[in-house]
């Protein structure tokens, strides 16, 4: 039996696969079975923020795996310690405290069971309600995925938003906002993306997010965010809010991470701040004590080591500016084109959304979203993107590419829209 066969046979489903099986990876690089070369411009979905098998991450991977893999949160790892304190200090940069689980949306689950507990315990809601907002993805787990604002991803699961106290609002719509957290008095958090991804790269606006931590200061609400894609240079910063409003302004209660933290190897985590709670005795960041949550792969020592090696990586080779740099470079040959199949280039370092003009690629799409079809050809052409919503390509390179790597992904990018123009 073929791998062909053995996918359809054994795999559920559940994903609309491109046939394609790639084999190996270098930098930016992706060969395939047949041997067909790519450039990767999508990074397993932001996860891989050093390209393919970069030393730094292969090094770490074999010698601790040679050392210690895995041992049980019943007992202290050494790693986490380390990798907790380099989130805080050098990361979020406002003291706090961190809990490492293996995915964004076990991480954004975390969230979730904070603020439900805070509502419960500390403000006495019995329902609370989270807030949460359009066009938004929190992962696929049954909490994150309620909380997520699209359709397509809640139905024919026995549940609605409402039933598990989720509150959908427009992005970015400051007046909804004001409204519902003053009409309802069993809010008890606001979770927002800084940056969303899956829906084209929508930044929330300075007004938004100002306006956001003003209320929940004035309301006792938690302002969490979920940078579960925008965080670790991504966007240009550290953590993805600085892109938006620079600065120690802003002072989240809650950060979700995951993905380009473990350059592939499944970690995800959560910052909680140290604050005092309203009323009570306690900080925020001992709300979930023991028995309140736990998991038992996350926080390994394999993948810690894993964590330590990317976000140092980061740090001491100044990727964030260089995401700037490079990044903005793409917008502005981009933009320049002028190019009639391009509505719009967005972009925050190397987080990079290419609107489509929807109708004129629907002409020639046969009926499939302008954002899939184009991936497609991209990928016919030689090159990795991400569909972003039904009209936005999204570009997700590693954060060490080169100048002329992204000079050849716009090269292709465009010799693409060209034919289909």
């Amino acid at each position: 039996m073929t791998h062909d066969d053995k996918l359809k046979h054994y795999i559920i489903p559940n994903y609309g696969r491109y046939d394609v099986w790639p084999v190996r990876g270098e930098g930016a690089r992706v060969w395939d079975r047949d041997g067909k070369e790519y450039l990767d411009f999508a990074g397993g979905v932001a996860v891989c923020p050093l390209g393919h098998c970069h030393p730094a991450v292969v090094k770490a991977i074999t010698q601790q795996a040679s050392t210690l893999i895995h041992v049980s949160n019943w007992y202290c790892i050494d790693k986490q310690a380390d990798l907790a304190e380099v989130l805080t200090e050098k990361v979020v940069r406002i003291p706090g405290k961190n809990f490492f689980c293996n995915s964004g949306a076990e991480a954004n689950e975390g969230l979730l069971k904070l603020a439900r507990r805070y509502g419960v315990t500390v403000r006495g809601v019995a329902k609370p309600k989270i807030i949460t907002f359009t066009n938004s993805f929190h992962g696929r787990t049954l909490g994150a995925m309620f909380a997520t604002e699209q359709k397509k991803i809640w139905g024919d699961f026995g549940f609605t938003p409402d039933e598990l106290g989720y509150i959908h609002l427009p992005f970015n719509d400051v007046a909804a906002l004001e409204k519902t957290i003053n009409e309802n008095a069993d809010v008890v958090a606001i979770l927002v993306e800084p940056i969303q991804g899956e829906s084209g790269v929508n930044a929330v606006t300075p007004e938004f997010l100002r306006t956001a931590q003003r209320l929940c200061r004035e309301k006792n609400v938690l302002l969490l965010l979920d940078e579960v894609q925008c965080s670790f240079g991504r966007a240009g910063e550290m953590a993805g809010w600085r892109a938006i409003i620079p600065g120690d302004e802003i002072q989240p209660d809650g950060v979700s991470w995951a993905k380009a933290i473990g350059s592939g190897y499944p970690l995800g985590a959560f910052w909680v701040r140290d604050v005092a709670l309203p009323g009570k005795d306690g900080k925020l960041c001992d709300l979930l004590g023991p028995g309140s949550h736990g998991t038992t792969y996350g926080g390994s020592p394999l993948a810690c080591a894993v964590g330590l090696a990317t976000v140092n990586t980061i740090l001491d080779e100044n990727l964030c500016e260089h995401a700037n740099q490079i990044g903005a470079h793409v917008a502005s040959i981009a933009r320049g084109w002028q190019h009639p199949l391009l509505k719009e280039v967005r972009q925050l370092g190397l987080f990079i959304g290419f609107e489509l003009e929807a109708a004129k690629v629907d002409a020639v799409s046969n009926g499939r979203p302008a954002s899939i079809f184009v991936a497609r050809k991209l990928l016919d052409a030689g090159m990795m993107t991400v569909p972003a919503g039904p009209n936005v390509v999204r570009w997700l390179p590693p954060l060490n590419i080169t100048q002329a790597e992204a000079d050849e992904g716009l090269r292709i990018f465009k010799s693409v829209l060209d034919l289909l123009s």
